[in-house]
């Protein structure tokens, strides 16, 4: 089979680079306003970041992006306006560059928003390139039942819920348990807050 004219041919990266696109949708009249506000209140110092015309993409090391996209999704809840999050964290793709990105010296993060709300959520991780991939779902799949965020198995999809800062939490012990056992992965995240739908509320 040709393979000379994939797009991906020569790329690859050795760095510790980690990735998040995500997109956020503001059921409100005043969602742009909204969403500037809760992007630009995020301290973007340990993580390379480009807005586009229908995401936001963080990339650096893995702990400095679930911080910042914490601190984005934070800084958006005013506690009334229903507000969802789409997540896609990645790292190892053979397509990947080692271009476009912040990688600090330290682990020590620089949001560290601290605020208490209840998120129902849902995930889907995908271990590629690897024949024990279900071994590594049912492992973090187990890892959100023993710290109390497992809600129920769905369609492609596991539930979770509970307090932001344990499910930012988990999301960052995931991906480190994916970083030692898997070259390429994906986490698929979707967060909703202040939904008007009786199970949200």
């Amino acid at each position: 089979m040709q393979t000379n004219h994939y797009p991906w041919k020569g790329c690859g990266t050795d760095k510790d680079i980690t990735g998040c696109r995500f997109s956020l949708s503001v059921m409100s009249d005043h969602y742009v306003e909204q969403i500037l506000n809760g992007l630009q209140q995020v301290n973007l110092s340990k993580v390379w970041h480009h807005t586009d015309a229908l995401s936001t993409i963080y990339r650096g090391k893995r702990i400095h992006v679930v911080d910042a996209v914490k601190a984005c999704f934070v800084e958006m809840n005013d506690e009334s306006t229903h507000i969802t999050l789409e997540a896609c964290f990645s790292k190892g793709c053979p397509g990947d560059l080692d271009e476009d990105h912040v990688l600090a010296r330290d682990d020590n993060t620089v949001n560290n928003r601290i605020r208490h709300f209840p998120v129902l959520c849902k995930i889907a991780f995908y271990p590629l390139g690897v024949e024990d991939y279900m071994d590594h779902i049912a492992y973090i799949v187990r890892l959100a039942m023993e710290k109390g965020l497992y809600k129920n198995v769905s369609h492609y999809a596991s539930e979770l819920q509970g307090d932001v800062n344990a499910l930012f939490d988990y999301f960052n012990d995931v991906l480190a348990y994916a970083e030692k056992n898997i070259n390429h992965y994906v986490l698929q995240v979707t967060l909703s807050i202040n939904s008007p739908t009786k199970e949200d509320n």
